[in-house]
């Protein structure tokens, strides 16, 4: 099984990469671009892996079948860094760890990677951080930076990357995928993709686990229920509750086995008197859990609002009748009701909206406010 199997609906980019793997002196520094679903920090785990693959024909390299291979695959070869923050943006002192990482020699394989997902996260005083670094590395490593678009990412940056562009995979792809890897039935698959948008992660989350369909489904169905101000700051509140549940059922256990883990690597008691360096410890631990925590619900919001755009992205497909298909055709006769009773630019005045809010929950606003005032502005 290669490496590159899981890139779907990507064969430029697999033709684009592959042969970087078979250079004995490929580029230092890549950009991975393309829109969220499209398999971003899968291409650069790919690349990385084909990168260190053991093969010693060049023609071989990205067999998924050797110990490099798995073990990249893993997370756990001796030579990669893969690193995605757990907070909203990238840190300086995160940003600084990864300089000090990027200049050890490769230990068994013939590159040091590194592979760094959201570098849109990067604030300028950041990035400048790790320019010297990505435009000048030692001469065994190589740079894999995963962004949204090129403009999310620092010119100065971006200029000393080889840009790899990903595009959204066809529905059909993505089923196919769903199919092959995780044995899900071939019209579960394909209507997943679809409700999905052929995002990978989101359409294999929704095959897999009937709670994510039927959370999808409330969020989608909630145009539906807004009769009056009051039903729509009940139905905001009732997402951004579903939003809090997810995140704490996401949290719980992780935070409970990274304290355990914590508290053995220090030697200290699960209970009981606990000494000054411990509580420390514990005290910086709650807090970054408290931060990736609301980081996680954020995501669930905003992916909530990308669900429910689709609602009204349908209306719009059918007042317009431009012959689309429905990425919602499980409520497709309410739908029809909804575009009859609505003219094209409510519609799009309704998208601008949920738009606008899904900026105000990233700049740290109130969700709760921003729902509601949202709901309302929906009727």
């Amino acid at each position: 099984m290669s490496v590159w199997d899981d890139l779907v609906g990507q064969d430029a980019v697999v033709d684009q990469l592959a042969r970087a793997a078979r250079d004995e002196q490929p580029s230092h520094a890549w950009l991975v671009t393309g829109p969220p679903g499209s398999g971003r920090s899968h291409a650069a785990l790919a690349l990385a892996a084909a990168l260190l693959c053991e093969q010693p024909d060049p023609a071989d390299r990205g067999c998924g079948e050797c110990s490099a291979c798995r073990t990249v695959r893993a997370g756990s070869h001796a030579d990669l860094t893969h690193f995605r923050t757990e907070h909203s943006e990238i840190r300086i002192d995160e940003a600084r760890e990864l300089v000090v990482r990027a200049q050890d020699r490769p230990s068994v394989g013939r590159w040091r990677v590194m592979v760094i997902e959201d570098a849109d996260r990067m604030a300028e005083r950041t990035s400048n951080v790790m320019l010297k670094a990505i435009e000048e590395p030692p001469p065994g490593t190589i740079w894999l930076l995963c962004a949204p678009s090129p403009s999310d990412v620092l010119v100065t940056i971006r200029s000393r990357c080889r840009p790899v562009t990903l595009r959204v995979p066809p529905v059909e792809a993505v089923a196919e995928l769903l199919e092959r890897r995780d044995g899900v039935p071939a019209a579960r698959a394909l209507e997943c993709a679809r409700l999905a948008q052929s995002h990978v992660g989101v359409a294999r989350r929704l095959a897999l686990y009937d709670d994510a369909r039927e959370r999808r489904r409330r969020v989608v169905e909630m145009p539906l229920r807004l009769g009056g101000v009051s039903d729509a700051v009940r139905e905001a509140g009732r997402l951004t509750r579903l939003a809090e549940e997810e995140a704490t059922a996401e949290s719980e256990a992780r935070d409970e086995e990274e304290r355990a883990h914590l508290l053995t690597s220090m030697g200290a008691a699960e209970s009981g008197k606990m000494p000054p360096n411990v509580r420390s410890a514990l005290r910086r631990l709650e807090e970054d859990q408290k931060r990736r925590s609301k980081r996680v619900r954020t995501d669930t919001l905003d992916r909530f609002l990308i669900d429910l755009t689709t609602f009204y992205r349908d209306a719009l497909t059918l007042q317009l009748q431009t012959g689309s298909e429905l990425v919602n055709q499980h409520i497709a006769d309410s739908l029809r009701d909804h575009a009859l009773n609505s003219t094209p630019e409510e519609s799009l005045e309704r998208i601008d909206t949920i738009a606008r809010t899904r900026t105000r929950i990233r700049t740290s606003a109130a969700a709760g406010l921003a729902f509601e005032a949202m709901a309302v502005s929906l009727l």
